[in-house]
């Protein structure tokens, strides 16, 4: 079962994180195999990554999206408001590659900046129970293949570098 990282429209802000409890998550390290309690505790922090896609012709596409997470599958799940027509799901159908980025800069002074990058395959699916009524049915779920991550855990050190699948 996902958990949501951030609220949606229609949605209490944090309602859904605690609606999607994060299921295979341990006490140390890596969660069903796949994500870091660093990386999960991170990713249910952030409201906001970014996808990138690449079209048949070979031009790249970086969007903003919303997203959430499946740690008991190993999964990031890109939902939208019309996603079924977008150029990023036309993409994934096409070729079945994305990467997917979430950062941000947790401090300025001392200078922190935290990220969790994901590259592998990914699935264009359509009939998918949407996790909210504004959601379309669509969902672009990502397969990680290479994780890395840095600047993440309490004290800003936690980092993986590791390939995956």
């Amino acid at each position: 079962m996902p958990y949501g990282a951030g609220p949606v429209r229609g949605d209490v802000a944090g309602q859904r994180r605690a609606e999607w409890a994060v299921a295979g998550a341990s006490a140390t390290g890596l969660t069903g195999g796949m994500f870091t309690e660093a990386e999960l505790e991170y990713l249910r922090s952030q409201r906001l990554g970014r996808l990138a896609t690449q079209a048949p012709d070979g031009t790249l596409q970086n969007s903003p999206v919303g997203f959430a997470v499946d740690a008991e599958a190993g999964v990031i799940l890109i939902y939208g408001r019309d996603l079924g027509n977008t150029r990023k799901f036309r993409n994934v159908a096409a070729n079945g590659r994305a990467a997917f980025v979430v950062d941000d800069i947790a401090s300025v002074n001392p200078w922190v900046v935290r990220c969790f990058e994901v590259r592998g395959t990914a699935e264009a699916l359509t009939g998918q129970p949407p996790p909210n009524s504004y959601m379309s049915p669509e969902v672009i779920r990502i397969h990680p293949r290479r994780i890395i991550s840095w600047g993440l855990g309490p004290d800003g050190k936690a980092a993986s570098r590791r390939t995956v699948g």
